[in-house]
């Protein structure tokens, strides 16, 4: 107590106290604003970030639909064609390159563990298999003559002619495309479609599509042949 009551006692040492006193004040002040700094450079950069994350997904989400729909107009363009050519007689070759496409179309309408049997449009004098395809009518393979990326696409439609039971229909081609319908029970003549589609790489082996039906089959149920096939085009 003697001590620091000798202390109080100068004038000198009293000012140094006040000196450190105030300059641990500023100290923590300082250390509080360089915080608040700190705290609106990171707030800064999440913004920034966010809205640079939300550009790209924009972006990507833009260009899926682009390819999509890309997809989706070269896929109606060869039935547009086809029968534009079977009432006129003429195929605009040049405007479609229609060596590219394929389209085949179911030749049974039985549905049973089996290959499926296909047979090309004829339109004209021509065949809806481009020059760019093998079709053999004997084995129903198929085969891509260039090796490249394509868009392959099934279509089915089948009906139920009278009382039919529920089961899973089965359509895969090779090992590149798999279409499954879940048929219902029904005792009319309901129509059931489906469409599956898949983009995949071909170097120059034939395609086989397989049937594959339920144990107890699938009784009554028809595959319509109109509007029921197989196609695919040369994307790249």
């Amino acid at each position: 107590m003697k001590h620091l009551d000798g202390l109080h006692s100068f004038p000198e040492a009293q000012d140094c106290h006040l000196m450190g006193h105030h300059n641990k004040q500023m100290d923590v002040e300082s250390l509080r604003k360089s915080g608040r700094r700190r705290g609106s450079c990171l707030d800064a950069c999440l913004v920034l970030s966010v809205m640079v994350l939300f550009v790209a997904v924009t972006a990507g989400a833009a260009g899926g639909v682009m390819v999509v729909m890309e997809l989706r107009s070269k896929l109606e363009r060869p039935s547009f064609v086809m029968e534009a050519s079977k009432l006129s007689g003429d195929v605009p070759e040049h405007t479609y390159k229609m060596q590219n496409f394929v389209y085949l179309e179911a030749a049974s309408s039985e549905l049973r563990n089996s290959t499926v049997r296909w047979a090309p449009v004829h339109f004209a004098a021509h065949s809806s298999v481009g020059s760019n395809y093998v079709f053999d009518a004997e084995q129903h393979s198929l085969k891509a003559e260039r090796a490249g990326t394509y868009f392959m696409y099934i279509d089915l439609n089948l009906t139920c002619t009278y009382r039919c039971s529920a089961g899973l229909l089965s359509v895969r081609v090779s090992d590149q495309l798999t279409c499954e319908v879940q048929l219902p029970e029904v005792a009319d003549s309901t129509p059931v479609s489906r469409k599956c589609w898949t983009v995949s790489r071909l170097d120059g082996h034939k395609l086989l599509t397989q049937m594959t039906v339920p144990k107890e089959g699938l009784e009554n149920w028809r595959l319509e042949l109109s509007g029921s096939g197989f196609g695919m085009f040369l994307v790249d």
